[in-house]
């Protein structure tokens, strides 16, 4: 049966409440049963396990308003402090068991009504000697229902037209953030942002990123248009023991910074992660090196759950004397990473630059053909099984 009690808990980080319209819960649960609409108050992080349990006692939901919402409808309310719903937990079932998916937000507003969100910072990550610039920008969204998981994405719509005189078409960006935002209040969302500069073959003309450019050069308190979020590909296993194994070049750090967040920087009552998290993390020049003193605060806090390691291509030499890639140090703990990939709860994510996998493919099927195994063939089964990921561009 339903429990509206369990489902109308509040928000430990922040308080955010929705408002639920649901129709049709069978009439065996008489205490929540009214003719008509029936409408709840239910926390952010309870909104999962709610839509579960309304499913489960065979109602529908119609609408959802934030709960802080003006004229909103007042009869049948039922919340943490109503009587009613308290009694009526007596003859509650447990709730349904988690279905993969049944969780994730996914385009929550899209592009022809996207969410108008404020600029509140707009900081550089390259130090002085690196290369290009790449901004860690951190968004508002109070005052919306955006909210989204650790691997998503969400789009930017930038502000005026294009060559047409058409509004600019969106582009989506790997979020930097955990679901709770930096601030851990569930307020906000961050991206981390290079912008995109190049030469016209045509021209020899320097050309800007439309978008990129448009984020990198942001101020403080403006607006901007938000979609989303979208993706599945990248998400965490909910198993707090798994080993996490992450490969990235340049901004693809930005899933990988809310994974090791979540993992290690936050503190969850019901995910206290004691697996190993391992960064194989390419870039230029030492300077590039995204958010290091962040990355290494954590692994010295945390020795036995975190590793880093680095491929500075334009100041290391690899084991042939040529530049130092990513692919490089794959290929040097190729051994060590065949082990890990055997064990059930390993899970492999690699964004960033598409030319990085097949280097990655190199050094695992070098070390899978020492012990008879096809990589190829293996590394179809990783993806069957889910636990090979992949988000390059």
């Amino acid at each position: 049966m339903f429990n509206p009690s369990e489902s109308s808990s509040a928000n430990s980080l922040g308080g955010r409440l929705y408002r639920y319209e649901v129709v049709g819960l069978r009439s065996n649960v008489s205490t929540v049963r009214r003719s008509g609409s029936t409408f709840f108050t239910v926390s952010y992080e309870r909104m999962g396990q709610f839509m579960r349990q309304v499913a489960q006692s065979g109602g529908k939901i119609i609408n959802i308003f934030p709960a802080s919402s003006e004229n909103l409808p007042a009869s049948n309310v039922i919340s943490t402090s109503d009587s009613t719903a308290s009694e009526s937990t007596a003859e509650a079932a447990p709730a349904p068991k988690s279905k993969k998916g049944a969780d994730i937000p996914v385009n929550i507003y899209r592009p022809n009504s996207p969410f108008v969100g404020k600029c509140l910072s707009n900081e550089e990550l390259v130090r002085e000697g690196g290369e290009g610039t790449v901004r860690h920008l951190t968004f508002d969204l109070s005052g919306g229902d955006l909210r989204y998981l650790e691997g998503q994405s969400i789009g930017i719509i930038p502000e005026g037209t294009d060559e047409k005189g058409k509004p600019h078409k969106l582009r989506l960006y790997s979020i930097a953030s955990t679901r709770h935002g930096d601030n851990l209040d569930d307020k906000t969302v961050s991206l981390c942002v290079r912008q995109l500069v190049y030469k016209n073959k045509e021209t020899n003309e320097e050309v800007k990123g439309v978008c990129s450019t448009y984020l990198t050069q942001l101020p403080v308190g403006a607006p901007v248009k938000i979609t989303g979020p979208v993706g599945k590909e990248m998400l965490l296993p909910d198993d707090p023991n798994a080993n996490i194994i992450m490969m990235a070049t340049g901004t693809g750090i930005a899933p990988f910074r809310a994974f090791i967040w979540r993992m290690l920087k936050e503190k969850h009552e019901d995910y206290q992660f004691k697996g190993l998290a391992w960064l194989f993390f390419g870039v230029a020049y030492t300077p590039n090196i995204l958010y290091k003193e962040e990355l290494e605060s954590l692994q010295e806090q945390f020795p036995e759950n975190l590793r880093l390691t680095y491929a500075i291509s334009r100041e290391q030499q690899n084991v042939d004397g040529g530049k130092m890639y990513i692919q490089s140090r794959i290929q040097e703990n190729a051994d060590e990473l065949w082990g890990l990939v055997q064990k059930e709860n390993t899970h492999v994510y690699i964004c960033g630059l598409k030319g990085m996998e097949g280097g990655i493919d190199e050094g695992m099927s070098a070390a899978a053909i020492k012990n008879g195994v096809d990589w190829s063939e293996y590394q179809r089964e990783l993806k069957k099984a889910g636990r090979w990921h992949v988000e390059t561009y």
